[in-house]
């Protein structure tokens, strides 16, 4: 059995025996600490209190468990961690809390914690919220750099079929993966910007036409070139689902679900004008197409959604507003508190007014709003000097609902647009040693084939 020194602590008031504590010596990368069994057994499930209990009456391959190694004559336990990071571990056992030091880095404390059978619980709610931030960026680029390799063995599939489909893959969906796919990448942006450009055109009188019956419709050269988009986009859109390793899951992606939607209403139009040649009420079949064009309409203006796919930014920032969500439901919560408090009473304060613009409160709605966001449209304005007062107010009030939430919604948009950046810059890297390590097993695999031809024309010699 080892014995391990004890000390006296303290003594009664009567002057009866002293009670006496283990004492045990540790040493943590060269530096050595005096530590004693009452404190460590206020947290007796952690490595270091289970140490001093086992201390007394374990043998020496049992304390190894505890270890990294024991001094016999010196008494003392030797442990290979981190000095600096042990400082925090000791502020558990004295102050009940554990902070992080500066330079320490989050998830390397936590691997200590760990190691010392520490729970992550008895940090600091400052430094706990840091090591959760800190955890979740880890883990996005984790996924994204599964997502790279999963991608990267996709696209060495072993038969020519998949070996398609993957450069097909590349050619459509990834641009910086040849010059071919850049081309098309820009080629695709271009017809997004030019279908956006004549949907924008077709809507001026002086660009429309008449039909038969005196209505103005799309100029037939504008209808060609939105045919022209049309095919560009449902040509593409087939190549991207054939190529797609997961069709269902290429089915049930927003983006692509928009994509059907931008496309479908072309194709529906040319079906329903088809089979309505037939009818005999012209009429009618008019009226439902002409609903059937404005809904083609609605969904063309999708399009500009489409630009994500070429686009870092509108992704991150369609991220960055999933996020913000709390922040943009506060600005809504303060701007309808406001609309309906200064619209009310705008209206009672005019309405005796003989010239009164403020008919009812739900149509002074619209200047509470004109007025709050700083607009001012004009169309409705107070007359008297209460009514001016309270329109001022409104201003200030608005300013202030907006701009207070606002720096929140711009502080997540940066540190998620940053998070982004760091996500892509990993990946190149990932991307990169992914080749060298390849290059590396290719020059192995030479210089192994190399070598008994080597060896056959030593032994000749």
């Amino acid at each position: 059995m080892w014995k391990f020194p004890r000390r006296t602590r303290y003594a009664d008031c009567n002057g009866s025996e002293a009670s006496e504590e283990t004492e045990i010596a540790v040493n943590i990368g060269g530096v050595k600490h005096i530590l004693y069994g009452d404190v460590l057994n206020r947290y007796p499930e952690t490595r270091l209190a289970e140490l001093v209990n086992r201390a007394t009456d374990s043998t020496r391959e049992d304390l190894s468990a505890l270890c990294d190694d024991y001094d016999d004559l010196k008494r003392e336990f030797y442990f290979d961690r981190d000095p600096e990071a042990f400082k925090c571990i000791l502020e558990l056992y004295f102050y009940g809390k554990i902070h992080m030091k500066g330079g320490i880095c989050p998830m390397y404390l936590k691997r200590e914690l760990d190691y010392w059978g520490i729970d992550v619980e008895h940090l600091g709610a400052c430094c706990k919220s840091h090591l959760n931030e800190v955890e979740t960026m880890l883990a996005q680029i984790a996924e994204k750099v599964k997502a790279i390799q999963n991608t990267l063995k996709e696209d060495a599939m072993v038969t020519r079929g998949q070996r398609c489909r993957a450069s097909l893959r590349n050619l459509i969906g990834k641009p910086k993966s040849s010059l071919a796919a850049r081309v098309i990448g820009i080629v695709s942006v271009a017809f997004i910007l030019l279908s956006t450009v004549v949907m924008c055109l077709s809507t001026m009188p002086e660009l429309q036409v008449q039909d038969a019956e005196d209505n103005l419709i799309e100029h037939p050269i504008i209808h060609t070139i939105e045919t022209a988009c049309i095919s560009w986009f449902t040509v593409k859109y087939i190549l991207r689902f054939v190529s797609s390793s997961n069709n269902l899951r290429f089915m049930t992606s927003f983006m692509n679900i928009i994509d059907f939607i931008t496309i479908m209403p072309f194709y529906l139009v040319l079906i329903l004008e088809t089979a309505m040649m037939d009818r005999s009420n012209v009429q009618q079949a008019a009226r439902v197409l002409r609903v059937i064009r404005i809904a083609m309409r609605v969904m063309r203006i999708a399009r500009v959604f489409k630009l994500a796919h070429h686009s870092s930014g509108l992704r991150t920032l369609a991220i960055a507003l999933k996020s913000s969500l709390k922040e943009m439901s506060l600005v809504l919560i303060y701007m309808s508190v406001g609309v309906f408090l200064f619209s009310a009473l705008g209206y009672i304060i005019e309405e005796s007014h003989p010239e009164s613009m403020f008919t009812s409160i739900p149509m002074s709605f619209w200047w509470a709003v004109n007025s709050m966001s700083t607009v001012g449209y004009g169309d409705i304005y107070p007359q008297t000097t209460l009514g001016k007062c309270n329109a001022a107010v409104s201003v200030v009030f608005g300013m202030l609902a907006i701009m207070l939430p606002l720096q929140l919604i711009i502080k997540t948009f940066g540190a998620i647009y940053n998070n982004q950046h760091e996500l892509e810059i990993i990946a190149k890297r990932e991307i990169e040693l992914t080749e060298l390590r390849a290059e590396d097993e290719v020059k192995g695999c030479q210089e192994a084939g190399k070598m008994p031809s080597q060896a056959s024309s030593k032994h000749s010699m």
